[in-house]
Protein backbone atom coordinates (compact mmCIF):
# COMPACT_ATOMS: atom_id res chain seq x y z
CA UNK A 1 0.00 0.00 0.00
CA UNK A 2 2.82 2.40 0.89
CA UNK A 3 4.44 1.68 -2.47
CA UNK A 4 1.18 2.55 -4.28
CA UNK A 5 0.88 5.84 -2.38
CA UNK A 6 4.51 6.65 -3.13
CA UNK A 7 4.00 5.94 -6.83
CA UNK A 8 0.90 8.16 -6.97
CA UNK A 9 2.34 11.12 -5.06
CA UNK A 10 5.98 10.90 -6.06
CA UNK A 11 7.01 11.01 -2.37
CA UNK A 12 7.53 8.18 0.12
CA UNK A 13 4.55 7.64 2.44
CA UNK A 14 6.67 8.50 5.50
CA UNK A 15 7.89 11.75 3.96
CA UNK A 16 4.31 12.77 3.11
CA UNK A 17 3.19 12.06 6.67
CA UNK A 18 6.09 14.07 8.10
CA UNK A 19 5.17 16.94 5.78
CA UNK A 20 1.58 16.90 7.03
CA UNK A 21 2.72 16.87 10.67
CA UNK A 22 5.19 19.69 10.04
CA UNK A 23 2.54 21.82 8.35
CA UNK A 24 0.13 21.13 11.21
CA UNK A 25 2.74 22.13 13.80
CA UNK A 26 3.56 25.35 11.92
CA UNK A 27 -0.13 26.25 11.62
CA UNK A 28 -0.63 25.59 15.33
CA UNK A 29 2.29 27.82 16.31
CA UNK A 30 1.12 30.60 13.97
CA UNK A 31 -2.43 30.35 15.33
CA UNK A 32 -1.17 30.66 18.91
CA UNK A 33 1.01 33.62 17.92
CA UNK A 34 -1.97 35.31 16.23
CA UNK A 35 -4.09 34.75 19.35
CA UNK A 36 -1.41 36.22 21.63
CA UNK A 37 -1.01 39.20 19.28
CA UNK A 38 -4.73 39.88 18.99
CA UNK A 39 -5.56 39.30 22.64
CA UNK A 40 -4.84 42.90 23.79
CA UNK A 41 -7.28 44.14 21.15
CA UNK A 42 -9.88 41.56 22.20
CA UNK A 43 -9.35 42.53 25.85
CA UNK A 44 -9.87 46.20 24.97
CA UNK A 45 -13.25 45.58 23.32
CA UNK A 46 -14.37 43.31 26.16
CA UNK A 47 -13.32 45.88 28.77
CA UNK A 48 -15.20 48.58 26.88
CA UNK A 49 -18.53 47.01 27.89
CA UNK A 50 -17.65 46.31 31.55
CA UNK A 51 -18.39 48.30 34.66
CA UNK A 52 -15.58 49.75 36.75
CA UNK A 53 -16.21 47.10 39.41
CA UNK A 54 -15.86 44.23 36.94
CA UNK A 55 -12.85 45.86 35.34
CA UNK A 56 -10.98 45.37 38.62
CA UNK A 57 -12.61 42.15 39.88
CA UNK A 58 -12.79 40.26 36.54
CA UNK A 59 -10.09 41.85 34.36
CA UNK A 60 -9.59 38.83 32.07
CA UNK A 61 -13.11 37.37 32.05
CA UNK A 62 -16.23 38.20 30.10
CA UNK A 63 -18.56 40.70 31.76
CA UNK A 64 -21.62 39.39 33.57
CA UNK A 65 -23.57 42.41 32.30
CA UNK A 66 -22.66 43.85 28.89
CA UNK A 67 -22.85 47.64 29.29
CA UNK A 68 -23.25 48.78 25.69
CA UNK A 69 -24.27 52.22 26.91
CA UNK A 70 -20.59 52.80 27.82
CA UNK A 71 -19.93 53.47 24.13
CA UNK A 72 -22.74 56.03 23.91
CA UNK A 73 -21.71 57.82 27.10
CA UNK A 74 -18.03 57.84 26.09
CA UNK A 75 -18.98 59.35 22.72
CA UNK A 76 -20.91 62.17 24.41
CA UNK A 77 -18.58 62.88 27.35
CA UNK A 78 -15.42 63.06 25.25
CA UNK A 79 -16.97 64.87 22.29
CA UNK A 80 -15.68 62.05 20.14
CA UNK A 81 -17.59 63.16 17.05
CA UNK A 82 -15.78 66.52 16.88
CA UNK A 83 -12.46 64.90 17.79
CA UNK A 84 -12.82 62.31 15.03
CA UNK A 85 -13.54 65.08 12.53
CA UNK A 86 -10.50 67.11 13.61
CA UNK A 87 -8.22 64.06 13.54
CA UNK A 88 -9.57 63.12 10.10
CA UNK A 89 -8.93 66.60 8.69
CA UNK A 90 -5.40 66.76 10.10
CA UNK A 91 -4.52 63.19 9.12
CA UNK A 92 -5.90 63.36 5.57
CA UNK A 93 -4.29 66.74 4.83
CA UNK A 94 -0.95 65.57 6.26
CA UNK A 95 -1.06 62.33 4.28
CA UNK A 96 -1.91 64.06 0.99
CA UNK A 97 0.95 66.53 1.36
CA UNK A 98 3.37 63.83 2.52
CA UNK A 99 2.55 61.49 -0.36
CA UNK A 100 2.69 64.17 -3.06
CA UNK A 101 5.87 65.88 -1.85
CA UNK A 102 7.53 62.59 -0.91
CA UNK A 103 6.75 61.00 -4.26
CA UNK A 104 8.04 64.02 -6.19
CA UNK A 105 11.30 64.15 -4.22
CA UNK A 106 11.75 60.37 -4.46
CA UNK A 107 11.16 60.49 -8.24
CA UNK A 108 13.92 63.06 -8.69
CA UNK A 109 16.35 61.21 -6.43
CA UNK A 110 15.68 57.77 -7.91
CA UNK A 111 15.41 58.56 -11.63
CA UNK A 112 17.76 61.52 -12.23
CA UNK A 113 21.50 62.05 -12.03
CA UNK A 114 22.66 65.52 -10.96
CA UNK A 115 25.34 67.23 -8.94
CA UNK A 116 25.02 67.07 -5.16
CA UNK A 117 22.55 64.20 -5.46
CA UNK A 118 24.26 62.30 -2.66
CA UNK A 119 24.27 65.44 -0.50
CA UNK A 120 20.55 66.08 -0.88
CA UNK A 121 19.74 62.40 -0.39
CA UNK A 122 21.72 62.36 2.83
CA UNK A 123 20.11 65.64 3.90
CA UNK A 124 16.64 64.17 3.48
CA UNK A 125 17.53 60.97 5.30
CA UNK A 126 19.17 62.94 8.10
CA UNK A 127 15.68 63.96 9.09
CA UNK A 128 15.01 60.38 10.20
CA UNK A 129 17.64 60.78 12.93
CA UNK A 130 16.11 63.89 14.54
CA UNK A 131 14.17 63.10 17.76
CA UNK A 132 10.73 64.49 17.01
CA UNK A 133 9.76 65.53 20.52
CA UNK A 134 13.03 67.38 21.08
CA UNK A 135 11.73 70.02 18.68
CA UNK A 136 8.53 70.79 20.63
CA UNK A 137 9.85 73.92 22.36
CA UNK A 138 11.42 75.62 19.31
CA UNK A 139 8.39 74.68 17.20
CA UNK A 140 6.06 76.17 19.82
CA UNK A 141 8.01 79.43 19.74
CA UNK A 142 7.93 79.54 15.94
CA UNK A 143 4.21 78.71 15.81
CA UNK A 144 3.44 81.44 18.33
CA UNK A 145 5.41 84.08 16.41
CA UNK A 146 3.74 83.31 13.08
CA UNK A 147 0.27 82.86 14.61
CA UNK A 148 -0.27 79.20 13.78
CA UNK A 149 -1.08 78.00 17.30
CA UNK A 150 -4.60 76.56 17.67
CA UNK A 151 -4.95 75.92 13.95
CA UNK A 152 -4.88 72.80 11.83
CA UNK A 153 -1.64 74.04 10.30
CA UNK A 154 0.11 73.81 13.67
CA UNK A 155 -0.22 70.02 13.40
CA UNK A 156 -0.18 69.47 9.64
CA UNK A 157 3.12 71.23 8.89
CA UNK A 158 5.22 69.45 11.56
CA UNK A 159 3.63 66.10 10.69
CA UNK A 160 4.54 66.49 7.02
CA UNK A 161 8.06 67.72 7.79
CA UNK A 162 8.90 64.78 10.04
CA UNK A 163 7.24 62.13 7.85
CA UNK A 164 8.84 63.24 4.56
CA UNK A 165 12.28 61.62 5.17
CA UNK A 166 10.72 58.19 5.67
CA UNK A 167 8.39 58.69 2.71
CA UNK A 168 11.27 59.65 0.42
CA UNK A 169 13.37 56.71 1.62
CA UNK A 170 10.63 54.10 0.99
CA UNK A 171 9.36 55.46 -2.33
CA UNK A 172 12.85 56.10 -3.74
CA UNK A 173 13.91 52.53 -2.90
CA UNK A 174 10.87 51.27 -4.77
CA UNK A 175 11.32 53.52 -7.82
CA UNK A 176 14.95 52.44 -8.21
CA UNK A 177 13.74 48.87 -8.83
CA UNK A 178 11.63 49.96 -11.86
CA UNK A 179 13.49 49.37 -15.16
CA UNK A 180 14.81 52.47 -16.91
CA UNK A 181 13.53 51.17 -20.25
CA UNK A 182 9.95 52.06 -19.30
CA UNK A 183 10.88 55.69 -18.79
CA UNK A 184 13.01 55.81 -21.96
CA UNK A 185 10.18 54.36 -24.05
CA UNK A 186 7.81 57.02 -22.72
CA UNK A 187 10.28 59.79 -23.56
CA UNK A 188 10.62 58.46 -27.11
CA UNK A 189 6.82 58.53 -27.45
CA UNK A 190 6.84 62.22 -26.53
CA UNK A 191 5.72 61.97 -22.91
CA UNK A 192 7.22 64.64 -20.68
CA UNK A 193 8.59 64.13 -17.20
CA UNK A 194 5.36 65.25 -15.59
CA UNK A 195 3.46 62.72 -17.68
CA UNK A 196 5.94 59.99 -16.75
CA UNK A 197 5.52 60.82 -13.09
CA UNK A 198 1.73 61.03 -12.95
CA UNK A 199 0.85 58.38 -15.56
CA UNK A 200 3.56 55.81 -14.93
CA UNK A 201 5.67 56.20 -11.80
CA UNK A 202 2.85 57.21 -9.47
CA UNK A 203 0.58 54.24 -10.36
CA UNK A 204 3.54 51.82 -10.27
CA UNK A 205 4.58 53.03 -6.82
CA UNK A 206 1.18 52.41 -5.20
CA UNK A 207 2.55 49.62 -2.91
CA UNK A 208 5.27 51.90 -1.55
CA UNK A 209 2.86 54.81 -1.22
CA UNK A 210 0.43 52.56 0.66
CA UNK A 211 3.17 51.66 3.12
CA UNK A 212 3.97 55.33 3.65
CA UNK A 213 0.26 56.08 4.04
CA UNK A 214 -0.37 53.50 6.75
CA UNK A 215 2.78 54.42 8.69
CA UNK A 216 1.91 58.11 8.44
CA UNK A 217 -1.69 57.46 9.39
CA UNK A 218 -0.65 55.66 12.57
CA UNK A 219 1.72 58.47 13.54
CA UNK A 220 -0.68 61.32 12.76
CA UNK A 221 -3.79 59.70 14.20
CA UNK A 222 -2.19 58.63 17.48
CA UNK A 223 0.00 61.67 18.14
CA UNK A 224 -0.59 63.24 21.54
CA UNK A 225 2.44 65.40 22.29
CA UNK A 226 2.14 67.82 19.36
CA UNK A 227 -1.62 68.18 19.79
CA UNK A 228 -1.23 68.78 23.52
CA UNK A 229 1.37 71.54 23.03
CA UNK A 230 0.00 73.27 19.92
CA UNK A 231 -3.76 72.93 20.47
CA UNK A 232 -5.60 74.40 23.46
CA UNK A 233 -9.01 75.17 21.93
CA UNK A 234 -11.62 72.48 22.76
CA UNK A 235 -13.10 72.88 19.27
CA UNK A 236 -9.81 71.73 17.69
CA UNK A 237 -8.92 68.83 19.99
CA UNK A 238 -8.00 65.56 18.33
CA UNK A 239 -8.83 61.99 19.38
CA UNK A 240 -5.82 61.52 21.72
CA UNK A 241 -6.71 64.77 23.50
CA UNK A 242 -10.33 63.72 23.89
CA UNK A 243 -9.22 60.44 25.48
CA UNK A 244 -7.32 62.33 28.15
CA UNK A 245 -10.62 63.81 29.38
CA UNK A 246 -11.30 60.61 31.33
CA UNK A 247 -8.08 60.81 33.37
CA UNK A 248 -7.82 63.12 36.38
CA UNK A 249 -5.23 63.59 39.07
CA UNK A 250 -7.05 61.20 41.38
CA UNK A 251 -8.67 58.41 39.37
CA UNK A 252 -9.57 57.17 35.91
CA UNK A 253 -13.03 56.14 34.76
CA UNK A 254 -11.95 52.92 33.06
CA UNK A 255 -15.32 51.89 31.69
CA UNK A 256 -15.58 55.13 29.71
CA UNK A 257 -11.87 55.21 28.90
CA UNK A 258 -11.93 51.71 27.41
CA UNK A 259 -15.11 52.49 25.50
CA UNK A 260 -13.55 55.64 24.03
CA UNK A 261 -10.38 53.73 23.15
CA UNK A 262 -12.44 51.06 21.40
CA UNK A 263 -14.09 53.77 19.28
CA UNK A 264 -10.79 55.50 18.56
CA UNK A 265 -9.00 52.33 17.45
CA UNK A 266 -11.64 51.31 14.89
CA UNK A 267 -10.42 53.70 12.11
CA UNK A 268 -6.89 52.30 12.47
CA UNK A 269 -8.14 48.71 12.11
CA UNK A 270 -10.27 49.61 9.09
CA UNK A 271 -7.41 51.40 7.32
CA UNK A 272 -5.04 48.50 7.95
CA UNK A 273 -7.53 45.92 6.64
CA UNK A 274 -8.11 47.97 3.49
CA UNK A 275 -4.42 48.42 2.71
CA UNK A 276 -2.84 45.28 4.18
CA UNK A 277 -2.07 43.71 0.78
CA UNK A 278 -0.43 46.87 -0.54
CA UNK A 279 1.47 47.29 2.73
CA UNK A 280 3.01 43.83 2.42
CA UNK A 281 4.02 44.55 -1.18
CA UNK A 282 5.53 47.88 -0.20
CA UNK A 283 7.52 46.47 2.71
CA UNK A 284 9.18 43.92 0.40
CA UNK A 285 9.64 46.37 -2.49
CA UNK A 286 13.21 46.65 -3.66
CA UNK A 287 14.30 43.51 -1.78
CA UNK A 288 14.86 41.78 -5.12
CA UNK A 289 15.94 44.02 -7.93
CA UNK A 290 14.62 43.47 -11.43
Amino acid sequence: MKQVVAMQTGFPAGAKQRKVWTRGAINTVLSLYALVTLYPLIWLFISAVKSNEEFYSRPFLLPTVWKWDNLVRAWKVSGMGLSLWNSTVVTVASLVLTLILGALAAFVIARFEFKLKAFFTGLFLLGMLIPIHSTLVPLFIIMKKIGLLNTYGALILPYVAFELPLAIFIVAAYLVSIPKEIEEAALIDGTGYWGIFFRMMLPLSVPALSTVAILGFLRFWNDFAFALVFISKPALKTVPLSLSAFATGYMTDYELTMAALAIAVLPTIIVFLLFQEQIMKGMTAGAVKG
